[in-house]
């Protein structure tokens, strides 16, 4: 079974495409799911516990 070229850049940027969406969506889900929040927050929040006054 022989592929030419641009049969070969088409399947590759039908798959990347579909690749993209797919891990948008995971890292969205990932993002977003309820389990999640709290180690969120207490990183968003770290930053800024530490600071009390101005620097020195």
């Amino acid at each position: 079974m022989s592929f030419d070229h641009e049969t070969l850049v088409a399947i590759a940027k039908s798959y990347g495409l579909f690749y993209l969406i797919g891990l948008s969506i995971a890292v969205l889900i990932y993002t977003f799911w309820p389990s999640n929040k709290k180690p969120f927050d207490r990183a968003a929040n770290s930053i800024i516990d530490d600071e009390d006054r101005p620097w020195e």
